[in-house]
C-alpha cells in the first residue's frame, strides 16, 4: 500500500489536502515530511498539570494549523477540540482528547516517516 492509500485509511483527507497545493502530489508529501518534524518539536504529554495553559495552547494551534492545511483531519480535529478546550479552562477535557488522539497520530506519523 502507498502512503496516500495509507493515510486515507487514517482519516486523512488526502485529496483535499493535494488540492490545496495545486494537485502537485510531491509537494504534499514534502510538506508532509515537514508536518512530521514540526510535531515532534511541537509535542507535548498529556500530563499537562499546570494553571498556565498557554505554552500548551500556543504548541497545540501550531498542529491545528499544520495539520489542517494538510488536510491531516484526525489531527486537526483533535487539536482544534483540545484548544478549545483549553481556552474554556477545561484541561480534563482537553487531556482526554489528546489521549485519544496520540495513537491515530502517531500512525499518521510513522506512515509518513517510513514512507
Amino acid at each position: 500500500m502507498n502512503l496516500l492509500d495509507e493515510l486515507r485509511e487514517l482519516g486523512v483527507s488526502v485529496d483535499e489536502g493535494v488540492k490545496r497545493l495545486g494537485g502537485n502530489t510531491a509537494i504534499y508529501k514534502k510538506m508532509l515530511g515537514t508536518f512530521t518534524k514540526m510535531m515532534k518539536n511541537y509535542s507535548f504529554e498529556p500530563d499537562f498539570d499546570n494553571t498556565d495553559y498557554e505554552d500548551i495552547i500556543e504548541k497545540a494551534h501550531a498542529i491545528k494549523g499544520a495539520s489542517g492545511n494538510l488536510s491531516v483531519t484526525p489531527v486537526y480535529e483533535a487539536y482544534s477540540e483540545i484548544v478549545r478546550l483549553l481556552r474554556n479552562d477545561q484541561p480534563e477535557e482537553a487531556r482526554e482528547v489528546l489521549v485519544n488522539v496520540l495513537p491515530v497520530q502517531e500512525k499518521i506519523i510513522s506512515a509518513i516517516d517510513n514512507s
